[in-house]
C-alpha cells in the first residue's frame, strides 16, 4: 500500500503517475491536506520513503511544481534501485513539446539536452522524439492551420469487443435493425458540417470506431457517397477507413472502398499467435489476416497500416519475434506498435492478469526493441508517437511508415495543430483556436486554444439527440 500526502491539489497529478510508474501493481491512495507542513511525502506500507518539505519561493507555481517531480523522481529511483525512461513526463504528447522548440529555431542538440535535463528523459527517448518531431514537423508543413481542418468520422460497432478494448463499440449483431438508423443521424450530422465549413479546406478524414467494415457494403457505399457529395474533396491529402477486424472484411467492401478513392486503411491483427488472438476475443484466424492483406493487395491498396500490441496476456519474446516474421513478409507500408495499456473501462482491467502485465517491463522493453529492429528492415521509418495512461512498462506507441506513406491524421490528433470535426456516437471535436482567440480554462485559470465539443457515446441517445449534437457543434464550429 501506498500513501501520497500532499499539501496542495496542484501537485496530486503528477506525483501519482511519476510513483505509478515506479510502482505498477501497489495500490496508491492519495490525501490532500492544507494543514500539514510538508509539501509531499510518500510512504510505502507505512514507511515514509520520500519527505519533500519545502518550495522555491521566488520560482513560478509550475516551476516548483517541475522540481517538487524531479526529486520524487529520483527519491523513487534510489528506492526501487530503477529508472523511467520517459522520465517525469506525464503526458500523452512527448513530441508537440520538442516541436514547439524546434518551431522556435533551437538546434536539435540543445532541445535533446535540455528535454533530458527538464524531464529527466532518457537518451535513447529523446534522440526518438527528436527523430520523430523533425518528421511530423516536415509533414505538417504542407498544410494551412487556419483555414484546413480534417474530419473523423465514427463508426461504432465492432464484430466482438476485445478484451483490451476501451473505445465506443457496441457488438455489430445486436444493432443489425439499427444500422440505417445510426446511419441516417451520421449523415444527418455529416451534412451540417459540410454546410458550415464551405469557406474551409478539408485536408484529411479517418473513418474510425470501432470497426467501420462491420457495416454491410451498400452502408459503406451510402456513408461515403454522401461524403462525397457535402465536401469539396480538391483539398483532401489522406483518407483512411480502419478496415480492422479481417472477420468484418469481405471482397465487396473492399471494391467499395476501392471505388471511393481510399487512400489508406488498416487491416489490424495486433498479434499473429492464435492462441492470443483466441484469448483476446478476435474471432479470427492468423490465416484470416493474411488472405485479407493479399486481397487488398490484389484490388490495388498501396498504402495498408497494421497494428500490433506489445505485452498481450501470455506473450513472450519469441511469439513476438514470431508475429514480425510474419508481418514482414507481408510487408505492409505502415506498422503501428502499441505497448499494451489497461483501460480502465477495458475487461483486462477487470482481471487477475492486470498485475502479471503491469510488471513486464523487461520484456516489453526487448518487444518494442525488436520490433523496431524488423519496421527499420522493412524500411519503415519512425513518424509519430503517443503515451497512455496506465500503460505497461510505461513505453509508447510509434508509427512506422515507408517514405510517402505516413499517417497525416495521425500526426495532426497527437500535435493538435488543426481543428478536427468529429461525427458520430461518442466522437470527440477538437477546435483549435487561433492565436489571440484563447480562452480562459474554468479550472486552472490558464489560458487554452483548445476547445472539446463531445456527442454522447450511447448509440440510442445519439440517434435521438442528433440535433442536439448539431447545436452543441454549430455554437463553436468556425466562430
Amino acid at each position: 500500500m501506498v500513501d501520497i500526502y500532499i499539501k496542495e491539489e496542484f501537485y496530486a497529478y503528477d506525483a501519482f503517475h511519476i510513483v505509478k510508474a515506479f510502482l505498477p501493481n501497489e495500490e496508491i491512495k492519495q490525501h490532500i491536506n492544507r494543514e500539514r507542513n510538508e509539501i509531499i511525502s510518500i510512504d510505502v506500507d507505512k514507511q515514509t520513503i520520500i519527505k519533500i518539505d519545502d518550495v522555491n519561493k521566488e520560482c513560478t507555481k509550475k516551476e516548483n511544481k517541475s522540481e517538487v517531480n524531479k526529486k520524487i523522481y529520483k527519491q523513487m529511483e534510489r528506492y526501487t534501485n530503477k529508472s523511467i525512461a520517459w522520465g517525469i513526463l506525464t503526458g500523452i504528447r512527448p513530441t508537440k513539446i520538442l516541436m514547439k522548440k524546434l518551431e522556435d529555431g533551437k538546434s536539435e542538440e540543445d532541445i535533446k539536452e535540455w528535454f533530458q535535463q527538464q524531464y529527466l528523459v532518457s537518451e535513447k527517448k529523446a534522440t526518438l522524439g527528436m527523430e520523430i518531431a523533425k518528421r511530423e514537423k516536415s509533414l505538417l508543413e504542407q498544410l494551412d492551420y487556419e483555414n484546413g481542418y480534417s474530419l473523423y468520422i465514427g463508426i461504432p460497432f465492432c464484430p466482438t469487443t476485445c478484451s483490451y478494448c476501451s473505445f465506443t463499440s457496441y457488438p455489430i449483431q445486436q444493432w443489425k435493425e439499427r444500422t440505417d438508423e445510426y446511419l441516417e443521424a451520421l449523415c444527418k450530422e455529416i451534412s451540417f458540417v459540410g454546410e458550415t465549413s464551405k469557406e474551409k479546406k478539408l485536408n484529411t478524414i479517418y473513418m474510425g470506431g470501432g470497426t467501420p467494415t462491420t457495416l454491410e457494403a451498400e452502408q459503406l457505399d451510402r456513408l461515403l457517397t454522401h461524403v462525397e457529395k457535402t465536401f469539396s474533396l480538391e483539398e483532401l491529402k489522406e483518407f483512411t477507413v480502419e478496415a480492422g477486424r479481417p472477420d468484418s472484411i469481405t471482397e465487396a467492401k473492399l471494391e467499395v472502398l476501392k471505388r471511393h478513392h481510399i487512400t489508406r486503411i488498416s487491416i489490424n491483427p495486433q498479434t499473429m499467435q492464435q492462441k492470443t488472438l483466441d484469448s483476446i476475443g478476435r474471432r479470427h484466424t492468423v490465416e484470416d489476416v493474411i488472405r485479407i492483406f493479399r486481397l487488398a493487395r490484389k484490388l490495388g491498396f498501396d498504402n495498408i497500416n497494421m497494428d500490433l500490441i506489445a505485452g498481450l496476456t501470455g506473450e513472450n519474446v519469441d511469439d513476438m519475434r514470431d508475429t514480425l516474421e510474419k508481418i514482414k513478409e507481408l510487408n505492409p507500408d505502415n506498422l503501428t506498435v502499441h505497448s499494451l495499456a489497461i483501460k480502465r473501462a477495458s475487461k483486462l482491467n477487470q482481471t487477475e492478469t492486470k498485475k502479471e502485465l503491469m510488471n513486464q517491463s523487461e520484456t516489453l522493453s526487448e518487444m518494442i526493441e525488436l520490433a523496431a529492429k524488423y519496421a527499420g528492415e522493412m524500411e519503415l521509418f519512425p513518424y509519430y508517437l503517443y503515451r497512455q495512461k496506465n500503460i505497461a512498462g510505461n513505453f509508447e506507441n510509434v508509427g512506422y511508415a515507408k517514405v510517402d506513406k505516413a499517417g497525416i491524421y495521425n500526426i495532426l490528433i497527437m500535435e493538435e495543430k488543426q481543428s478536427i470535426v468529429a461525427v458520430g456516437a461518442g466522437a470527440s471535436t477538437k477546435i483549435v483556436l487561433p492565436k489571440g482567440k484563447e480562452i480562459r480554462d474554468r479550472k486552472s485559470g490558464d489560458l487554452k486554444n483548445i476547445v472539446r465539443i463531445e456527442n454522447v457515446k450511447d448509440v440510442d441517445a445519439y440517434i435521438m439527440r442528433i440535433d442536439e449534437m448539431i447545436e452543441r457543434k454549430g455554437e463553436w464550429l468556425w466562430r
